[in-house]
């Protein structure tokens, strides 16, 4: 097993976000001060900071005055007895203040469970804050990194259980030490050194999942067929939901793989947790332990969760359900509109039978679509004369397979994901002594990002090349099998090897998953 590449994923804002929608002419800016009174000089801080924020905020053309809230002689450990500061989020909830300054986290609060509370209750409501000393503003990605680190460390004042384990997690994810409930995860146990193992009966029930959905079968029908023979889920339950099968198809940890820190803790009191989409780090942890799906047959999968979601077609790209009940559904289409073609019961002149019909046709009549309606006994003769034909080539159609294989190889991006690899790690490394340090580190993250995307991309590219490598060994051994026979139509089989069907007015085309194309 190769030797463990782990990429940490910084905490960034999502595209998509309400906040960055939200456009207000006038920051309604409020500044927060707490000081001793036990000494003059804190006295004169007071002083001094409440002047200070005054023409801070007025000066700015792009602010508006919202108060300044003061404490003083006040502990900054809890925020039960700072009125002023209980005064200021009530405002902050009733939309009355869209930013808060305030000198630094310690003048905010001294106790990290309330700051980072009332940082997260604040962010709700899409308010920063804005710590002077420590240049952090909860809004940007490089304030909510910090702030989720600190929130890691165990602190000085009130440490508790629940903090320290926090911590020691954190610690294990950054070593890359995989942590797996895996008393509900198929596929896998744990050895005597906790660490997971094959457990190869499972294994075998996750390659037929795998297979089975890009052969074309449904979450429900992979289901229910697992159902019939009696296999139990993860949980020992008989019943297979479609979402449990989509859970699998989803979970990299299948290719040995682990991206740790999926949920967080929003607050730390109610232990409430919530899916991370980008607000403290991830931690993605390559070759953590034996895979059971190769990577390039994960890919695929994921391809294909993509494509059956966003199936658009015809000219106003309507979206359509994806159907596995027929091999045919949702990979017939049209050659007029290019919508699909959809399997219906003709009964016309008395005739009752199954016909193929275009679905724009059917929806918005013959004005819009004039393509013809297929009879289901000619359209399974069209696609089994393409195999047939292929199957008649014999050693010859081998040989043009094999051509085929050698130009898809020498297209691999391996080397460039290597070289990408190699250059992550380096960035990944600088990252974390910049965060350390309490560095500014955005341009860096941004960087990291890049190339994240840019692997991502070689890793789909070379993923196809490699499913279109053994789509092509599939068909040379499908034809080296059955060479110079002649068979019969059969959905099992249709779904193996054919990628589409177009019907035109007076022909069909007919696509292999290899690439290979027939006109009928």
């Amino acid at each position: 097993m190769a030797g463990k590449n782990i990429t940490v994923i910084p905490a960034r804002k999502r595209v998509g976000s309400t906040a960055a929608k939200e456009k207000i002419k006038k920051l309604r800016v409020a500044a927060y001060c707490r000081v001793s009174t036990e000494t003059e000089e804190q006295n004169l801080s007071y002083e001094v900071q409440v002047a200070h924020y005054t023409e801070f905020i007025k000066k700015n053309t792009e602010w508006e005055f919202a108060g300044i809230f003061v404490d003083d002689g006040i502990s900054g450990t809890n925020t039960k007895k700072r009125e002023e500061f209980n005064r200021m989020i009530e405002e902050c909830m009733e939309g009355n203040i869209d930013l808060v300054i305030t000198k630094s986290i310690s003048r905010f609060a001294r106790n990290t469970l309330d700051c980072l509370k009332y940082i997260r209750q604040l962010k709700e409501k899409y308010i920063a804050v804005y710590f002077e000393k420590e240049n952090i503003n909860t809004m940007d990605a490089k304030g909510e990194v910090l702030l989720t680190i600190m929130a890691s460390l165990a602190q000085q004042e009130s440490q508790s259980l629940s903090q320290n384990v926090k911590l020691g997690l954190q610690y294990r994810y950054q070593q890359g030490k995989v942590q797996v409930n895996h008393n509900r995860f198929m596929g896998y146990t744990k050895d005597e050194e906790g660490n997971l193992i094959i457990v190869p009966e499972e294994a075998e029930i996750i390659k037929r999942i795998y297979r089975e959905y890009l052969e074309g079968k449904s979450l429900v029908g992979i289901g229910r067929d697992l159902e019939k023979d009696g296999i139990l889920t993860a949980a020992g339950k008989p019943r297979w939901r479609p979402e449990t099968i989509k859970k699998i198809l989803l979970n990299e940890k299948y290719i040995g793989d682990a991206l740790l820190q999926k949920t967080f803790t929003v607050d730390f009191l109610t232990k409430k947790r919530v899916k991370n989409e980008g607000h403290v780090p991830q931690y993605y942890v390559e070759n953590s332990h034996e895979a059971i799906i190769p990577k390039e047959l994960f890919l695929q999968a994921q391809e294909e969760l993509h494509r059956r979601s966003n199936i658009y077609t015809g000219a106003d790209k309507n979206k359509r359900i994806y159907s596995s009940k027929y091999a045919l559904s949702t990979i017939t289409f049209c050659g007029d509109c290019g919508d699909i073609y959809r399997r219906v019961y003709w009964n016309i002149h008395g005739r009752k039978e199954f016909v193929w019909r275009c679905v724009t046709r059917i929806e918005q009549g013959p004005e819009v679509c004039k393509n013809r309606t297929v009879k289901e006994a000619e359209l399974y003769d069209a696609v089994m004369t393409a195999i047939n034909r292929l199957l008649a080539g014999g050693d010859n159609m081998i040989r043009i397979l094999e051509e085929n294989i050698h130009s898809v190889i020498g297209d691999t991006t391996e080397y460039k994901i290597s070289e990408i690899n190699a250059l992550l790690e380096e960035k990944q490394k600088e990252l974390i002594s910049l965060a350390n340090k309490g560095k500014d580190f955005e341009s860096l993250a941004d960087e990291i990002e890049e190339l994240r995307e840019k692997r991502q991309t070689f890793l789909v590219e070379d993923a196809s090349l490699s499913g279109e490598n053994e789509r092509i060994n599939e068909l040379i051994e499908f034809v080296r099998n059955n060479k110079y026979r002649t068979l019969r139509y059969d959905d099992t089989l249709v779904r193996k090897i054919i990628q589409n069907v177009t019907v035109y007015d007076d022909h069909f085309v007919i696509c292999f998953k290899s690439g290979i194309e027939m006109e009928v």
